[in-house]
């Protein structure tokens, strides 16, 4: 069936403008973002946090995914080049560094809760709804 998974609990993708105050949902059990953060503005970044803060009930995951920069450690070459590309294209592009997502989340009542490495140089990183 072309790739889809099909499964009775989960629904289908949806499209939606991260920093839109209005979301086509509710209430979510998980938020998932992959490869986002980097390649919007930041606008885009805080209104994933605020829309995540309102769709999910205590306890429900952020799930982020992609590309970062951590504080003390040095990017990866490959990471750097890219960063420098995503800049070139657009000035309000680039990879963010994972404090100042975490410090976004908390702002908006989400609670780190790992983050987790992953392959290519990216990272999972994960918030709870407090």
């Amino acid at each position: 069936m072309g790739g889809q998974a099909e499964l009775a609990n989960l629904r289908a993708p949806l499209e939606l403008d991260a920093a839109s105050h209005e979301w086509p949902i509710t209430e979510a059990q998980a938020v998932v973002c992959i490869n986002m953060i980097h390649i919007s503005p930041w606008t885009a970044t805080e209104g994933l946090m605020a829309g995540a803060a309102r769709v999910l009930e205590s306890g429900y995951p952020l799930v982020l995914y992609g590309p970062y920069r951590r504080e003390g450690l040095t990017l990866e070459p490959s990471n750097a080049a890219f960063d420098e590309d995503l800049k070139r294209r657009n000035p309000e592009w680039g990879l963010r560094s994972v404090e100042t997502v975490r410090a976004c989340a908390l702002d908006n009542g989400l609670a780190f809760d790992s983050l987790v490495e992953m392959p290519a140089n990216n990272l999972m990183l994960v918030f709870r709804k407090r």
